[in-house]
């Protein structure tokens, strides 16, 4: 049998085999599609993009589907004819999407036809859960409105809703829904803001045709920069030429955009690509993308280099885009990003050639999306009370309303302004309710009023008792049970309680009849009213007992106190007796006068504490160190100076002057310092577990660091480096940032150490030395080649402290990189390509969330800039780290949750983030206090 088969059959059969191995993740992606045809009468497939479409019938009970006239494409477009129309009145109509905790691009579209005579185009609101969205205003018969939000999706549903119409009836076309990869479109402010798509654009599109699914596996909607719609280009350049391509283009990058749309490009022949956009709802902060990628076969000696001309802002302007050279090659894309940047209505932008370039600026696609600010849902407790209640109804209550309170409240409840919304007021009086007021009730301490009256309630009363603000309560004629609590007479704002004609017994407590504030039990044949006798008896006894109380308490009390004045004054005289005169400092030979900032201990005392030096714990940059026992039981690390020169004085001095006055939780302490016989010494605080460099590159120690405990070191060696920048005045530059400068204390909470390299920073940050110092593999290339020493050096080294942390490799190792290499240059390929996994210690992979390694690899590459212009603050460094932190410790709450609600648990299967770390900005958080974000530097 196998004769017969020829060498074209095994290519048929091969390629067979690759397609169905390729075809289950196509299913899969289209499977975890949500595309809804609002007003559609059925599902079915869409011929051009092969998505299936659901009809909205079984998820929505209210508004009446309605038929498009003039739909567009002459109706060839399935989802486009019909719409489902909603009522003109004060309630909100809700979709409710179901999510996993994720990155979603949520869209809505809005395609209203021909207008019936006399009729008004409508105008809503649209809203993503408690968050405005948008507002539709409709005037173009054969339009299709499209809105798209970027979210990261809590692990249950999102809604999206229309209301609020000040003209005409809210609708919508479709709703759609599609997961994104990981790492697309991550900010830092992804807790506290959206990003509404404002501007998606194929630049070089064939035709005015959009392009989205199966070219974009996605689905995200590319416009034609030829088509004229409401956000239209203008102001093109002379010279302005369309390129494409038929190559493939390599796209791995962190947005994945369709290469299809890098297939693409305009080119500015005469050296000049310019345009203008309108933007919808701006001035605004965005995050914005630029997609480059050289599709033309340039000559040996020609390039391509330009630079942003228009509009002008230092950090964006003064970067040269070399293309070829940024990606090491053609047809390859490279992807700029503006992740904070203030944007006006009007965006003018051009890009220039620069004079050394022999072709002009080229751009293939743009992708702009403002910050939106997410608003406070209805406090998640109330929110529970009253979908239980709604649930408990035996008749229809409104559904798909979403959120109780926002952007309107349903229409039996009341809701406060405060942020976020509580629930104020419940009316639910002759609703058909069955089964028992929820116990979760306790939780709306915001609640002034609850009717419950004229249901079918029954059970025992549930604890109230934190409802303090409760003024009014029915439940009269229920089917309640049970005593009533004492504590009902305690509420304090508690104005009228009626519970008449229920089946409540036993005794009434003596409060709820005090006639302080309306109280109405009729109908409770078992209630009764206490004896009046037997309340003087009980109180009587318990005034007895109280006076007993009292009096022992205080002979109780006066006892404690005369012994307490005995104990103080044998305190002070032994204490009297142990004082001895402690000596402040003044080096006179090295003009150094600060007194009483540290303490001077003699020689003798130093070498009786190491037992005359012979405890050698290590070696640094300033000399020797040696443990010591002082007297008093104090562990002590003491450094000796090994420079007798005047440098070696001059550096002494100014280890002494720096470390006295320097005080932070994350800095090795000074204790005490000696200056005899020729030997200058400094005695630190002993830090009991030794360096960072020891833990991660010793075997026996490296069990010591898993991957929490390094984000904790890495954000306690951050703030001590951020103290020295910021915190001192002038600042000082550590000089010599390395793993074996960080140390550990008994707790591994780490702490910089070793100011014998550091100096004061001159005010502007460029003193120049004719000598570079510092440790080979940790020293910034910027300073090397040009002796500028600023701070951004100390941020460079840090960046290969974080890398260490992250790979436990060193940072110079002939054995893993060559000669030529460091772990910088073995990071930067790795990262490019998105293989964070080949970069993970061996002793945390499996143990880590992967997101959050992705965090710190990130923030390391920024660290680690060839230009200091282009690194963070140490800051922004310390702000990243706290995410990552963040991002392990709900991973791992939700690991332990998991594991006791459940012996049989499935694990979640790890993310990963791949991403291409080049940025033109450096990124600022935004004030969430002031509900906007700040203008980008």
């Amino acid at each position: 049998m196998l004769s017969c088969f020829t060498s074209m059959d095994l290519f048929s059969l091969f390629l067979s085999i690759i397609l169905l191995m390729l075809t289950p993740l196509s299913v899969s992606q289209l499977e975890e599609f949500v595309s809804i045809d609002c007003g559609g009468k059925s599902n079915y497939t869409d011929g051009s993009t092969g998505l299936s479409w659901i009809s909205d019938s079984d998820m929505m009970h209210h508004g009446t589907p309605v038929e498009v006239e003039d739909a567009p494409n002459g109706g060839t477009m399935v989802q486009y004819r019909t719409r489902r129309e909603f009522p003109i009145d004060s309630k909100k109509h809700c979709y409710t999407l179901s999510t996993v905790e994720r990155r979603y691009l949520v869209r809505a579209t809005f395609q209203y036809g021909m207008l019936k005579s006399g009729g008004t185009y409508p105008q809503f609101q649209l809203y993503l859960d408690a968050t405005k969205w948008a507002t539709i205003s409709i005037y173009d018969a054969k339009r299709v409105y499209i809105e798209e939000m970027i979210i990261r999706a809590p692990t249950n549903s999102i809604d999206v809703c229309m209301c609020c119409a000040t003209t005409g009836s809210p609708f919508i076309s479709t709703l759609e829904l599609r997961p994104l990869n990981l790492s697309m479109y991550a900010t830092d402010y992804e807790d506290k803001y959206y990003l509404k798509v404002a501007a998606r654009i194929n630049f070089g599109a064939p035709s005015e045709a959009s392009l989205r699914y199966p070219d974009d596996p996605y689905d995200r909607i590319w416009d034609s920069d030829l088509a004229r719609r409401q956000n239209f280009l203008v102001g093109v350049a002379p010279g302005t030429e369309r390129i494409s391509t038929t190559r493939n283009i390599d796209i791995g990058t962190r947005e994945y955009p369709p290469v299809r749309v890098m297939q693409t490009a305009v080119v500015g022949t005469k050296g000049v690509l310019s345009y203008r956009l309108n933007l919808e709802d701006f001035p605004a902060n965005a995050r914005a993308y630029a997609y480059f990628a050289e599709i033309e076969d340039l000559g040996k000696n020609e390039v391509r280099k330009f630079k942003l001309k228009q509009p002008y802002i230092p950090d964006y302007s003064n970067a040269v885009v070399n293309i070829a050279e940024n990606v090491n090659g053609s047809y390859i894309l490279y992807e700029p990003s503006y992740m904070n940047v203030s944007l006006d209505f009007v965006l003018s932008f051009n890009f220039v050639a620069t004079p050394d370039s022999t072709r002009g600026p080229l751009l293939n696609a743009m992708e702009i999306s403002k910050y939106v600010r997410i608003a406070s849902k209805t406090d998640r407790q109330d929110s529970t009370v009253v979908n239980a209640l709604r649930s408990a109804s035996a008749e229809s209550l409104q559904m798909n309303e979403g959120d109780p309170c926002v952007p309107t409240p349903w229409e039996w409840i009341n809701c406060s302004a405060t942020t976020p919304p509580r629930i104020s007021k419940i009316v639910l009086s002759r609703r058909n309710l069955t089964g028992e007021i929820p116990p979760e009730l306790n939780n709306m301490d915001a609640l002034t009023e609850l009717w419950l009256d004229g249901n079918s309630l029954t059970g025992t009363l549930p604890d109230m008792s934190n409802l303090i603000n409760l003024k009014i309560v029915h439940l009269e004629n229920n089917k309640l049970t049970g005593p009533l609590p004492s504590y009902l007479g305690s509420l304090p704002s508690l104005q009228a309680l009626f519970i008449q004609n229920n089946s409540f017994s036993g005794e009434i407590p003596a409060r709820l009849i005090s006639g302080k504030f309306v109280f109405n039990y009729d109908g409770n044949i078992g209630l009764h009213r206490g004896s009046k006798k037997h309340f003087k008896l009980i109180l009587g006894i318990s005034i007895g007992v109280l006076a007993i109380l009292l009096l022992l308490f205080i002979g109780t009390l006066l006892l404690l106190l005369q012994r307490r004045k005995s104990r103080t004054r044998q305190k002070g005289v032994s204490a009297h007796k142990s004082t001895k005169p402690s000596n402040a400092y003044s080096l006179v030979r090295g003009n150094l006068t600060d007194e009483g900032t540290t303490c001077y201990i003699a020689l003798s005392d130093l070498k009786e504490a190491t037992d005359d030096f012979s405890k050698k714990i290590g070696k640094g940059s300033f000399g020797s160190v040696y443990y010591g026992r002082m007297k008093d039981g104090k562990e002590v690390a003491v450094k000796t100076m090994t420079d007798s020169s005047s440098h070696g004085n001059r550096q002494f001095v100014n280890e002494v002057a720096l470390l006295s006055r320097i005080h932070h939780r994350n800095l090795v302490p000074l204790i005490g310092y000696c200056e005899e016989e020729y030997q200058h010494i400094l005695v630190y605080e002993y830090m009991h577990n030794g360096t960072l460099r020891d833990h991660l590159h010793e075997p026996s120690k490296q069990k010591n660091l898993d991957w929490l405990t390094r984000l904790r070191i890495a954000e306690d060696a951050a703030k001590g480096l951020e103290y020295l920048h910021t915190g001192c005045n002038p600042s000082i530059i550590h000089r010599d940032v390395k793993t074996s400068n960080i140390l550990l204390d008994i707790n591994m909470r780490a702490k910089v150490s070793d100011f014998g390299l550091s100096r004061l920073a001159e005010e502007d940050l460029t003193h120049i030395s004719s000598i570079a110092r510092g440790t080979i593999g940790y020293l910034d290339p910027e300073y090397y080649a040009n002796q500028q020493l600023t701070e951004k050096s100390d941020v460079y080294s840090f960046g290969v402290v974080l890398l260490e942390l992250i790979s436990g490799r060193k940072p110079v190792s002939p054995e893993d990189y060559g000669d030529d290499m460091n772990i910088v240059h073995w990071a930067r390929p790795l990262i490019r390509k998105g293989d964070v996994m080949r970069m993970i210690d061996p002793c945390i992979a499996g143990n880590a969330k992967i997101e959050s390694i992705w965090r710190v690899v990130e923030i390391a590459m920024q660290c680690v800039q060839q230009h200091g212009a282009s690194r963070p603050r140490m800051q922004e460094v310390i702000l990243a780290i706290q995410d990552a932190t963040k991002i392990e410790k709900e991973a791992q709450n939700k690991l332990k949750s998991t594991s006791s609600s459940s012996s049989s648990t499935s694990g979640k299967p790890q993310s990963s983030r791949k991403t291409l770390l080049t940025s033109f900005l450096e990124i600022e958080s935004p004030d969430s206090s002031s509900g906007c974000l700040p203008s980008a530097r």
